[in-house]
């Protein structure tokens, strides 16, 4: 349960009094979109970042542009809160906005939440993740040729990503990573997918139909200041195993690197500790 509720307007909101209407439309077409940032030491990290993708998403959907100065300040109270709350430990902050009631079209549904950060964010950061290859069923083109699928935006509509986690428990592992209908990898449910060959780290270009990673693009600028080189191009299955590591990169996880996938053991993954302090300093770096 949310630890502490804000509303644009300012409102502290009890945690467990009711909040939605039985009719609004996130909650009974998933119509609406949602970020979750990270809370540490009470401030919401790469806020901002976050903010600017929330809107795009806005965009996708024909959502009315996101208050910007509401929500930032909704953000900051409510990490405020939750930081004296919990004495400065992280949670998980997130930002949901409806389409609103179906009985009064053009009233938005726009409210932050602060959690604790989930055990399985803590322990996949410690002790990494095994996954299984799963394939979405679409073309790396299709976001691209079918805008309306809403394939780059962060929808509420995320029962086939939930299905896929729960498909993967079934299965021994713990998370997917998506390949396309040709063969190419995608983002896992929850993630952006990240390797290394040698000493250049690599992630799939969002063109092909995934969300844009907050974490991973704060990974990768932090990575160009230190030298480190980066790239943003295709990966295949094979990338996935023939590589110097494989991550599993979000906002509250941070980094989960994969030690194994489809049942085989990864070796081993020399820039582990670079990546992890990389994703450090670039998600305190800015806003």
């Amino acid at each position: 349960m949310a630890s502490v509720v804000v509303t644009l307007d300012g409102s502290v909101r009890a945690p467990d009094a009711p909040l939605l209407y039985a009719d609004d439309l996130g909650a009974v077409r998933g119509d609406g979109c949602f970020e979750t940032v990270l809370v540490r030491d009470g401030a919401p990290l790469k806020g901002r970042a976050h903010l600017d993708r929330l809107a795009r998403s806005a965009a996708a959907l024909g959502l009315p542009a996101p208050n910007d100065g509401a929500w930032w300040a909704a953000m900051q109270r409510a990490a405020m809160l939750y930081g004296e709350e919990a004495g400065g430990a992280e949670g998980a902050l997130r930002l949901v906005y409806t389409r609103g009631r179906e009985s009064d079209p053009g009233t938005p549904t726009a409210y932050v939440t602060v959690s604790p950060l989930p055990e399985r964010a803590r322990r996949a950061r410690t002790e990494g993740v095994s996954a299984i290859t799963l394939n979405r069923g679409y073309s790396t083109g299709l976001g691209t040729d079918a805008p309306w699928l809403l394939l780059g935006a962060k929808t509420l509509s995320y029962a086939v990503n939930m299905a896929a986690a729960r498909y993967a428990q079934e299965q021994g592992a713990d998370d997917v990573i998506f390949t396309s209908s040709e063969g190419r990898v995608l983002e896992a449910p929850r993630a952006t997918v990240v390797i290394a060959r040698g000493r250049t780290l690599v992630t799939p270009p969002a063109e092909q139909g995934i969300l844009p990673g907050t974490t991973a693009r704060a990974l990768f600028d932090a990575a160009e200041d230190k030298g480190v080189a980066t790239a943003v191009e295709p990966l295949f299955p094979v990338d996935l195993v023939m590589n110097d590591g494989v991550w599993l990169v979000s906002s509250i996880t941070l980094c989960a690197r994969v030690h194994t996938l489809d049942g085989r053991p990864l070796p081993d993954a020399p820039m582990d500790g670079t990546v992890r302090s990389l994703i450090d300093a670039g998600i305190e770096n800015t806003p």
